[in-house]
């Protein structure tokens, strides 16, 4: 009998504790963490860590290009990722063709002329929001960035406000608290008192409120619901209610809690940069432009995104790689390389004055055919906020260190919720 072997496994070097051991360094010192492991390994380790399992950690430009460029049959999603609590027919959690075909029916939405439109709903809730904000007193902002992008797209996704919406505006910021928790804890489903267990009472109430916006949605309507009800595979079907279901979740939690988070790390870096504060004033957009490309380099509010090695003998540049291993890039550890961004810990949005980042590189949204569906719209958000926030209103600069990264599970926020301190401008524009 003959016996065919693949290529010989080369990984690279990384800890040897058991996995129980590297699973609580990740949780505890999960950024920290990944430097020290940067430190004393070099820019690519194995670990062995709960939920991933065995999985090589990337930080290489190089390496990164090619795990972003390579085919499904040789990288491909994650088998355990974020549809354990989005949903199986998420984004999220589709592979393959399936991924593909979904994500062609839902990048029209999100893009190009629809994008004009939503900018609009975006400033009303701005101007709305930061209608409530003190003057001259400090207060954490990540809360009204919260209101504002939760506000925004749901009101993309479903139009007109109404007892649906007050419901999931209700239900929605407890529900992706929990969620984000669970998605990065090795917690089993089974078991009486298990929070697994309020976190699907809590999707059950939102099933419900979906199946009325349906059945109330218009079929001429021009939001978000109406043209994931309008759309047909190339094949003729329509997304099925279960596809919907998950899909509006994703966009509704994946959709408003990063960006939240990224607007109050750009308060926290814009008032410790008050030389930048000043050249906002008269800014005709693209210093601002650049200045949410920096906020998102320095202060990533997503460190990882993964693929998982779907071929024995998967090579990927120095290293060849077994079928099953999970590949993790660290978007910190490449966005802090001063190989990649010259003094990378200092934060200077001019670096991208003129310039669009190498997106392989500057990565907050991830890469490849995985790359977040909602980039453009994020972006457009961000923008839209920002800009009114600076139009209306004066940052007070902070003296003293900036606020520490805190985990929310998935996501990581400013510690003190991108405090601030503002005065409103007698010129204003709001209305």
């Amino acid at each position: 009998m003959t016996t065919v072997t693949g290529p010989p496994v080369t990984l690279p070097p990384g800890p040897s504790a058991p996995r129980a051991v590297q699973g609580a360094y990740a949780l505890t010192q999960p950024l920290r963490g990944m430097r020290r492991l940067r430190e004393r390994y070099g820019d690519a380790f194995t670990v062995n860590v709960p939920i991933f399992g065995n999985a090589v950690v990337i930080s290489d430009p190089g390496e990164i290009k090619q795990l972003f460029t390579s085919g499904p049959e040789l990288v491909d999603n994650l088998e355990v990722n974020l549809g354990r609590v989005l949903g199986p027919r998420s984004m999220f959690a589709l592979s393959g063709e399936e991924h593909k075909r979904q994500r062609k029916l839902l990048v029209p939405p999100f893009h190009g002329r629809r994008l004009a439109a939503y900018e609009k709903i975006v400033e009303e809730e701005t101007v709305r929001e930061l209608a409530s904000w003190p003057d001259g007193k400090a207060f954490a902002t990540l809360p009204s960035m919260m209101r504002i992008t939760l506000n925004a797209i749901l009101r993309a996704v479903f139009g007109a406000e109404g007892a649906e919406f007050a419901e999931l505006r209700e239900l929605l910021p407890p529900f992706v608290t929990l969620g984000s928790r669970l998605a990065v804890l090795p917690i089993p489903k089974k078991g009486r008192f298990n929070p697994w267990r309020r976190f699907e009472r809590m999707r059950r109430e939102y099933d419900a409120v979906v199946d009325r916006l349906i059945a109330q949605a218009r079929p001429d309507g021009d939001d978000v619901l109406a043209m994931m009800l309008q759309t047909r595979y190339d094949d003729g079907s329509k997304l099925t209610r279960e596809e919907i279901g998950d899909q509006l979740l994703t966009l509704l939690t994946a959709g408003h809690e990063t960006t939240a988070t990224t607007l109050a790390w750009a308060v926290e870096r814009l008032r410790r940069h008050p030389a930048l504060l000043a050249e906002l004033k008269d800014d005709d957009g693209k210093l601002l432009d650049a200045t949410i490309l920096e906020v998102q380099r320095t202060r990533p509010v997503i460190d990882l995104t993964a693929r998982q090695v779907k071929q024995d003998g998967y090579r990927l540049g120095r290293w060849t790689l077994p079928k099953g291993y999970a590949v993790l890039v660290s978007i910190a550890l490449i966005h802090d390389d001063d190989a990649v961004f010259p003094h990378a810990a200092t934060f200077d949005p001019h670096r991208f004055a003129g310039a669009r980042p190498d997106l392989y590189q500057w990565i907050p949204f991830g890469g490849g055919t995985r790359r977040c569906l909602g980039a453009a719209f994020a972006t457009m958000e961000m923008t839209v906020v920002l800009r009114t926030l600076l139009r209306d209103f004066e940052l007070v600069p902070a003296a003293g260190p900036g606020e520490r990264w805190h985990s929310r599970g998935v996501a990581y926020a400013p510690a003190k919720g991108g405090r601030a301190v503002v005065r409103r401008r007698m010129t204003g524009g709001a209305s």
